[in-house]
């Protein structure tokens, strides 16, 4: 098959030209630009696009397909020309579902966890030795690449509540049509697409008709929005299956979870919110055949997904830890986190304010309390970015009044931030940075040394350990 992608140079749409090509496919694609990661790996695939720009002189009939990416206008060039051929055109989730049309789906939904859980149940399915493809919004340890297509029976999908695409605002996860849904919670983001919490969670509530018929429903019954929308759909066919947080401790600094024979299994990750993403992933196997041992063997060696709780730094008195986290939910859930499972230790919580929803005036108060068990809380935003997203001014009294707290540290520079940072005591210290985004393009081997820098600190004498 010939596939042509229009805006090749996205995070997830190279790697789909990618796995295609690997597939067989005769794969092309243009960008007005493309940088790196997906420069470097485009070329290392062969199908890095000679030059930057639209060209409608690489459409022709010959095409299978044309996929087309987040960020390419109504009015691109290649897109007008695919249309007048009236080729065959794809979204990004149109072409999966196509390509997985025989496949069992699963398909991960929520307002949070979807990559977590994506990423146990693609580690368990694989140290069980089963095939299978998968789509996945970050780096997973043990796999390669965020998208694979072959011939396997079975695909996970991280699916999401977002627009397919510029041109068609269908979210992509009601595309995916699942055999197997999972809803891990509900709470209120993308305002810029979901303006009331009432268009917001219908998209959930319509998530729930599209799964297939005689389908399954995994959903988080400790949420009650999603247990209220679950019992309130119309959908009698579905195999329902709640789960909820299950018996664990922590000792030494390791989390435990208890099986189904009350053995204590140690695990790698830990917070009550992992806990309950690992519930998701342990009802999701379960229905693919995975056995209770041989889930509870497998999970043990999950590390984590990239920027999920990531430890990016380890002192003998110290930790820095970086998070995904930007909704408020997501910035309470890690907080916590890290306070139960270090509660010895004071807790430096630093948050990026990087989305639409999380720079609009109107939601600050949704993060009303989300910092309050840091001992330190500091946020930082950049005017630039919201100049970026024409979003009105933004001030740092706003923020602190959201916010609900009188002591938060709030940032516009991020030298100022870093200033911050380096006056910090970091003994018996947790630094955690919180970010959609990248701080500004802050150095974070700068920050993995902060501890060392201290001037309050004896830390240096011992060095830190990379993580």
């Amino acid at each position: 098959m010939k596939i042509h992608f229009i805006a090749i140079g996205g995070s997830v749409m190279h790697q789909l030209a990618i796995a295609l090509k690997q597939k067989g496919y005769e794969v092309s694609g243009s960008d007005d630009e493309i940088f790196d990661p997906a420069r470097s790996n485009l070329l290392a695939a062969g199908i890095l696009p000679a030059q930057p720009g639209w060209f409608p002189e690489k459409i022709s009939p010959q095409l299978d397909a044309v996929v087309v990416g987040m960020h390419a206008r109504a009015d691109n060039p290649e897109l007008l020309k695919a249309k007048a051929l009236q080729l065959k055109i794809y979204s990004f989730p149109e072409f999966i579902a196509h390509e997985s049309c025989h496949k069992t789906r699963v398909v991960v939904g929520g307002s949070h966890g979807k990559t977590t859980i994506t990423g146990m149940i693609m580690h368990v399915l694989k140290a069980c030795g089963r095939t299978f493809d998968y789509l996945v919004g970050a780096a997973i340890p043990g796999f390669s690449q965020a998208v694979q297509l072959t011939d396997a029976p079975v695909i996970i999908c991280e699916g999401d509540e977002y627009p397919a695409s510029a041109l068609d605002s269908r979210p992509k996860f009601h595309l995916l049509k699942p055999h197997i849904a999972i809803i891990s919670g509900i709470s209120w983001d993308h305002i810029n697409v979901f303006p009331t919490w009432e268009q917001y969670l219908q998209q959930f509530a319509r998530f729930i008709e599209v799964i297939e018929p005689h389908g399954s429903l995994i959903y988080n019954q400790d949420d009650a929005t999603v247990s209220d929308l679950v019992r309130r759909s119309s959908r009698t066919d579905l195999q329902l299956i709640g789960y909820s947080l299950p018996k664990w401790t922590v000792e030494k600094g390791i989390t435990f979870v208890y099986d189904d024979q009350h053995h204590a299994i140690p695990l790698r990750i830990f917070g009550e919110h992992n806990l309950l993403n690992l519930q998701a992933a342990r009802q999701a196997c379960a229905l693919l055949g995975v056995s209770s041992t041989d889930f509870f063997q497998a999970i043990t060696s999950f590390t984590g997904a990239s920027r999920r709780l990531e430890l990016i730094a380890s002192y003998p008195q110290a930790a820095i830890y970086r998070d995904f986290a930007h909704a408020p939910s997501k910035v309470k859930a890690t907080i916590q986190a890290l306070r139960k499972q270090f509660p010895e230790r004071k807790l430096i919580a630093v948050l990026e304010l990087h989305t639409y929803s999380s720079l609009s005036v109107s939601f600050q108060n949704q993060y009303a309390g989300c910092m309050d068990e840091a001992h330190i809380a500091a946020v930082f935003y950049s005017p630039h970015t919201l100049a970026l997203k024409r979003l009105p001014e933004l001030t740092p009294d706003t923020i602190k009044q959201g916010f609900r707290r009188e002591d938060l540290h709030v940032f516009q520079h991020i030298d100022n931030l870093l200033s911050f940072l380096e006056q910090q005591d970091y003994r018996d210290t947790t630094l955690l940075l919180m970010s959609s985004g990248n701080f500004d393009g802050m150095d974070m081997e700068y920050i993995r040394s902060l501890p060392d820098r201290s001037p309050t600190s004896s830390l240096h004498q011992h060095g830190w350990t990379g993580a």
